[in-house]
């Protein structure tokens, strides 16, 4: 997997580098083939507080987590710990829904196109309405048990999707409640 580390108000020396690489290299366990996507690993510090966010877009999803504590190398850990989570959740699902033979592993092998069915918006709170920012994504087919644990994944409020059931554009969203909303084309 070819990461890109970088800082924001913090100095990347290599031993950060190399834990970041060597903490990473334990997801690898669950794919077939070697990742050939491309990580974005952001370390932060703000007010005494350590960031680090990891993003690793892959077939069908994105992995992404984010943990911040007094200790960079602590996040570091939590973060690889959330991915992790993130995998063995997923390979569940699929492994309840499919109960197919074979490797699961071969789920998570990359499409050589990399396209990836998520959505992410950044929003400005201007009067001014402008758009300030557009997304483009290819629509992955699946229902919409999948899409709420894919909008999880991505730690998004919301998540289009190609609904398999009616084969419409579709979207989960998460209620103010906790509970989760579909909206469908009428």
């Amino acid at each position: 997997m070819n990461l890109s580390i970088r800082g924001q108000q913090i100095e990347v020396t290599e031993a950060l580098k190399d834990y970041v690489d060597k903490k990473l290299s334990r997801l690898e366990k669950y794919f077939d083939a070697p990742l050939t996507s491309d990580g974005a690993v952001t370390l932060s510090t703000t007010r005494g507080l350590h960031t680090v966010e990891v993003t690793i877009p892959l077939k069908g999803f994105v992995l992404r987590a984010e943990d911040e504590s007094d200790d960079m190398y602590a996040s570091i850990d939590a973060v690889v710990d959330k991915l992790e989570r993130q995998i063995r959740k997923h390979k569940t699902k699929i492994n309840r829904k499919f109960r197919q033979e074979g490797s699961l592993k071969t789920l998570f092998v990359e499409d050589p196109t990399g396209t990836v069915a998520t959505a992410e918006l950044d929003t400005d709170t201007d009067d001014d309405l402008e758009v300030v920012r557009t997304k483009r994504f290819m629509l992955k087919p699946m229902d919409v048990e999948e899409a709420i644990l894919q909008m999880n994944m991505v730690g998004h409020n919301f998540f289009v999707f190609s609904n398999i059931e009616n084969e419409e554009v579709s979207v989960v969203y998460k209620r103010n409640d906790g509970k989760y909303g579909l909206i469908e084309q009428g």
